[in-house]
């Protein structure tokens, strides 16, 4: 027999609740991150084959601090006058932001994919694997998950062999000192951001990560999805780095005491 869990429907007392525990979440977030060093900045930190070193610059070591952003209007690149909605992904958003994201499936403890993963207020670790041809991205919230971007020049899966994952199927190359990574094969199980941006099986991102010196990470995304949207558009913002951090234990089922009214059982 096999176990599978099911949910109830949400109170809007439940709702109440779950919305003010997501607001407080910037604030843990903040009371790990490092203050920037005064000073001239420090230079890019590299590793022995003058690739760009993502990751930690000291053996099990730091990491860059997600920064909460529950909408994208004010890290909006492209274009300049708005997210393209189609009229049915927008009206999706209102309902959601109206309900008080009640429906969110990160208060249900499910994965943020996409670009929403760095708009968690949780830090992230890189971990690059030349010899494996491969580079893993760590997160400790969003259930703590993991990425695996492959640089060995693959091609994404096709037809019924590209199968639908919260994270996608990431390929990545390097243009200079930026790390490209297209993304496919999104499931419709997450939001793009925490104001309940909508997205269809159609999502492809194009994200590029840069690191222009130790203390910074430049992330941007370029969002297609012509199920949801009007034309692409794109995000870009900066992240921190803490020299001194370290990735914890997170299990988000046993922290989030609001889920264990919503979940039971259901015997198959």
């Amino acid at each position: 027999m096999r176990i599978r869990w099911g949910l109830r429907p949400v109170t809007p007392v439940f709702a109440v609740l779950l919305f003010s525990l997501l607001m407080t979440l910037p604030t843990v977030a903040q009371q790990r991150q490092q203050a920037r060093p005064a000073g001239p900045a420090q230079p890019t930190p590299r590793r022995a084959d003058g690739t760009v070193n993502l990751g930690s610059t000291e053996p099990n070591k730091g990491f860059f601090s997600g920064r909460q952003h529950w909408g994208y209007e004010e890290v909006l690149k492209d274009p300049k006058e708005g997210i393209p909605y189609q009229p049915w992904a927008k009206a999706l958003r209102e309902f959601r932001q109206g309900t008080l994201s009640k429906y969110d499936p990160e208060g249900f403890c499910l994965p943020p994919g996409g670009p929403r993963a760095m708009t968690t207020p949780f830090p992230f670790q890189f971990i690059q694997l030349p010899e494996e041809k491969r580079i893993l991205i760590i997160y400790e919230g969003g259930t703590h998950i993991w990425r695996n971007i492959y640089m060995d020049g693959r091609p994404h899966p096709e037809g019924d062999k590209l199968n639908p994952t919260w994270t996608g199927h990431s390929l990545g190359h390097w243009e200079g000192d930026t790390l490209v990574v297209d993304v496919v094969g999104f499931n419709e199980g997450t939001w793009i951001d925490g104001y309940g941006d909508p997205h269809t099986d159609q999502l492809h991102v194009i994200e590029r990560f840069s690191r222009p010196d130790l203390m910074t990470l430049h992330y941007e995304a370029t969002i297609d999805d012509p199920g949801a949207y009007t034309r692409p558009w794109t995000i870009a913002f900066d992240l921190s780095w803490n020299p001194n951090g370290e990735i914890m234990e997170y299990i988000c089922q046993e922290n989030n005491l609001w889920l264990k009214r919503l979940l039971k059982q259901v015997p198959e």
